[in-house]
Protein backbone atom coordinates (compact mmCIF):
# COMPACT_ATOMS: atom_id res chain seq x y z
CA UNK A 1 0.00 0.00 0.00
CA UNK A 2 2.81 2.38 0.82
CA UNK A 3 4.44 1.56 -2.49
CA UNK A 4 1.21 2.26 -4.33
CA UNK A 5 0.84 5.63 -2.61
CA UNK A 6 4.45 6.55 -3.41
CA UNK A 7 3.91 5.51 -7.00
CA UNK A 8 0.68 7.50 -7.12
CA UNK A 9 2.43 10.54 -5.69
CA UNK A 10 5.30 10.18 -8.13
CA UNK A 11 2.83 9.82 -10.99
CA UNK A 12 0.97 12.91 -9.78
CA UNK A 13 4.21 14.87 -9.55
CA UNK A 14 5.20 13.77 -13.05
CA UNK A 15 1.77 14.76 -14.35
CA UNK A 16 2.07 18.11 -12.58
CA UNK A 17 5.54 18.67 -14.05
CA UNK A 18 4.26 17.69 -17.48
CA UNK A 19 1.31 20.08 -17.11
CA UNK A 20 3.70 22.84 -15.95
CA UNK A 21 5.97 22.26 -18.96
CA UNK A 22 3.00 22.31 -21.32
CA UNK A 23 1.70 25.51 -19.73
CA UNK A 24 5.18 27.07 -20.04
CA UNK A 25 5.35 26.06 -23.72
CA UNK A 26 1.93 27.55 -24.37
CA UNK A 27 2.90 30.73 -22.53
CA UNK A 28 6.12 30.95 -24.58
CA UNK A 29 4.18 30.41 -27.84
CA UNK A 30 1.67 33.08 -26.83
CA UNK A 31 4.49 35.49 -25.97
CA UNK A 32 6.14 34.81 -29.33
CA UNK A 33 2.83 35.33 -31.14
CA UNK A 34 2.29 38.58 -29.22
CA UNK A 35 5.79 39.80 -30.12
CA UNK A 36 5.19 38.99 -33.80
CA UNK A 37 1.85 40.79 -33.69
CA UNK A 38 3.49 43.79 -32.03
CA UNK A 39 6.26 43.87 -34.66
CA UNK A 40 3.72 43.66 -37.48
CA UNK A 41 1.64 46.44 -35.95
CA UNK A 42 4.78 48.56 -35.47
CA UNK A 43 5.84 48.01 -39.09
CA UNK A 44 2.38 48.92 -40.33
CA UNK A 45 2.31 52.03 -38.14
CA UNK A 46 5.76 52.98 -39.42
CA UNK A 47 4.62 52.55 -43.03
CA UNK A 48 1.53 54.65 -42.39
CA UNK A 49 3.63 57.32 -40.72
CA UNK A 50 6.09 57.27 -43.63
CA UNK A 51 3.26 57.60 -46.16
CA UNK A 52 1.74 60.48 -44.18
CA UNK A 53 5.09 62.25 -44.00
CA UNK A 54 5.63 61.76 -47.74
CA UNK A 55 2.17 63.20 -48.46
CA UNK A 56 2.99 66.20 -46.26
CA UNK A 57 6.36 66.68 -48.00
CA UNK A 58 4.64 66.46 -51.41
CA UNK A 59 2.08 69.07 -50.31
CA UNK A 60 4.92 71.34 -49.17
CA UNK A 61 6.75 70.82 -52.47
CA UNK A 62 3.57 71.61 -54.43
CA UNK A 63 3.01 74.72 -52.31
CA UNK A 64 6.62 75.77 -52.98
CA UNK A 65 6.18 75.15 -56.73
CA UNK A 66 2.96 77.19 -56.77
CA UNK A 67 4.67 80.00 -54.84
CA UNK A 68 7.53 79.90 -57.36
CA UNK A 69 5.06 80.04 -60.27
CA UNK A 70 3.26 82.99 -58.69
CA UNK A 71 6.57 84.73 -58.06
CA UNK A 72 7.61 84.10 -61.66
CA UNK A 73 4.30 85.44 -62.96
CA UNK A 74 4.59 88.49 -60.72
CA UNK A 75 8.16 89.09 -61.82
CA UNK A 76 7.07 88.67 -65.43
CA UNK A 77 4.28 91.21 -65.00
CA UNK A 78 6.67 93.59 -63.28
CA UNK A 79 9.18 93.16 -66.11
CA UNK A 80 6.38 93.71 -68.64
CA UNK A 81 5.34 96.91 -66.88
CA UNK A 82 8.93 98.11 -66.75
CA UNK A 83 9.36 97.32 -70.43
CA UNK A 84 6.12 99.17 -71.26
CA UNK A 85 7.22 102.20 -69.23
CA UNK A 86 10.60 102.18 -70.96
CA UNK A 87 8.91 101.92 -74.37
CA UNK A 88 6.57 104.78 -73.41
CA UNK A 89 9.55 106.92 -72.42
CA UNK A 90 11.29 106.14 -75.72
CA UNK A 91 8.13 107.02 -77.68
CA UNK A 92 7.78 110.25 -75.69
CA UNK A 93 11.42 111.17 -76.44
CA UNK A 94 10.93 110.44 -80.13
CA UNK A 95 7.70 112.47 -80.14
CA UNK A 96 9.53 115.32 -78.43
CA UNK A 97 12.34 115.16 -81.02
CA UNK A 98 9.85 115.14 -83.86
CA UNK A 99 8.01 118.07 -82.30
CA UNK A 100 11.31 119.95 -81.95
CA UNK A 101 12.23 119.21 -85.58
CA UNK A 102 8.78 120.26 -86.77
CA UNK A 103 8.91 123.41 -84.63
CA UNK A 104 12.41 124.11 -85.96
CA UNK A 105 11.20 123.72 -89.55
CA UNK A 106 8.27 126.03 -88.94
CA UNK A 107 10.59 128.58 -87.39
CA UNK A 108 12.93 128.25 -90.40
CA UNK A 109 10.01 128.75 -92.83
CA UNK A 110 8.81 131.78 -90.96
CA UNK A 111 12.30 133.24 -91.03
CA UNK A 112 12.59 132.45 -94.71
CA UNK A 113 9.34 134.31 -95.39
CA UNK A 114 10.57 137.36 -93.60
Amino acid sequence: MLVIRQTDRETDRQADRQADRERDRQTDRQKQTDRQTDRQRDRQTDRQTDRQRERERERERETDRETDRQTDRQAGRQTDRQTERQADRERDKETDRQTERETGRQTDRQRDRQ
